[in-house]
């Protein structure tokens, strides 16, 4: 079975890392077409938009998508095309799985973990304004459909995947409407997987929590700020964004990233390390059910860091993006 699929290259470093991704797939043999569209910065000036209408609509008639890093400035500028995505398509639920890798340089060993963070509501939903000219306004979203489908996603995925406990993330003790719900309806929710252990923290505390003893923890389920935060923590304690997958998902659409930057002044320098981009490239193999394809290439990848001889310069090697692709290649095919 040939599976279409939705490619955005992104700006900055990702048309080099969507190449890597490329190579390393095609290893695999899982016969992918490849649907490819721009977006970001390099498409403003031709469509007047980041996010042109004719890629949103790729992703709806192929229904599965992955992408390379997309600029998004700070402080001006057009908003996030990664939220924007989000939007468009419903993809209510971030999956950023967290796990040590030998050859990954990191304080932590045996880290395990996987966040599930709410993508479409909370204060990412953009509800703000000035009021007069000294003083800025924001409205915190929580409501009981996205808090019920993020708890139900997090506790499904544990089943599925064998996890044994989900923790809720919230503020409930200062914020009682907004995660004070959120919080609720993720134990109404529990009350129906009985085989998964609940239980919730406070996000400052879970903070806290991460790094003095992150082995107590599994599945965490947060609304969409501190899940935002909390992922990079957790990317940190396994070696930093660059080693981050990550993928969002919607009742039938999913869409696959790296979670780090596009780090234009390394674009073309055939330098940067592609290792979040392939590891969400196993997470795409995983959802289209190619379950063994999944298992080489995460085993390539793993291989190749340990080695630690052709990987890239962060990770103590000298090879290159491409170099570094053509290597788990190889060993896919070994």
């Amino acid at each position: 079975m040939t599976y279409t699929v939705t490619l955005i290259p992104g700006d900055g470093t990702g048309p080099e890392l969507a190449a890597a991704l490329e190579t390393v797939l095609a290893a695999t043999g899982v016969p992918i077409l490849w649907e490819v569209h721009d977006a970001g910065l390099g498409v403003m000036e031709e469509y007047g938009t980041p996010l042109p209408e004719h890629v949103l609509d790729s992703i709806r008639r192929t229904r599965v998508a992955i992408k390379g890093p997309i600029t998004t400035p700070v402080g001006g500028g057009f908003r996030s095309v990664n939220v924007a995505l989000r939007k468009e398509l419903d993809l209510y639920a971030c999956l950023r799985p967290a796990k040590t890798m030998k050859g990954v340089r990191s304080r932590f060993e045996d880290i395990d973990l996987v966040v599930v963070r709410e993508n479409t509501e909370d204060l990412y939903a953009g509800i703000e304004h000035m009021v007069g000219e000294d003083a800025a306004e924001s409205i915190k979203i929580i409501t009981r459909k996205g808090s019920e489908r993020i708890a139900r996603f997090a506790f499904e995925y544990a089943r599925t995947h064998g996890r044994r406990k989900v923790t809720a993330v919230h503020k409930a003790n200062i914020m009682k409407c907004t995660d004070g719900l959120f919080l609720r309806v993720a134990g109404e929710v529990a009350a129906r997987y009985p085989d998964i252990e609940f239980e919730d923290r406070i996000v400052d505390n879970m903070c806290m929590q991460l790094v003095q003893k992150p082995e107590l923890y599994d599945v965490l389920v947060l609304p969409n700020l501190y899940g935002d935060i909390v992922s990079d923590l957790c990317a940190g304690l396994i070696g930093g964004l660059g080693v981050a997958p990550g993928a969002n998902f919607g009742d039938d659409i999913a869409v696959f990233e790296p979670v780090h930057g596009s780090a234009p002044r390394y674009a073309g320098q055939d330098k940067v390390n592609p290792m979040a981009l392939l590891r969400s490239g196993v997470l795409l193999l995983e959802h289209l059910g190619e379950d063994a394809a999944a298992r080489r290439m995460e085993g390539a990848i793993a291989a190749i860091v340990a080695e630690g001889k052709d990987v890239t310069y962060d990770l103590g090697g000298t090879a290159g993006t491409s170099g570094m692709a053509a290597a788990i290649a190889r060993r896919i095919n070994s």
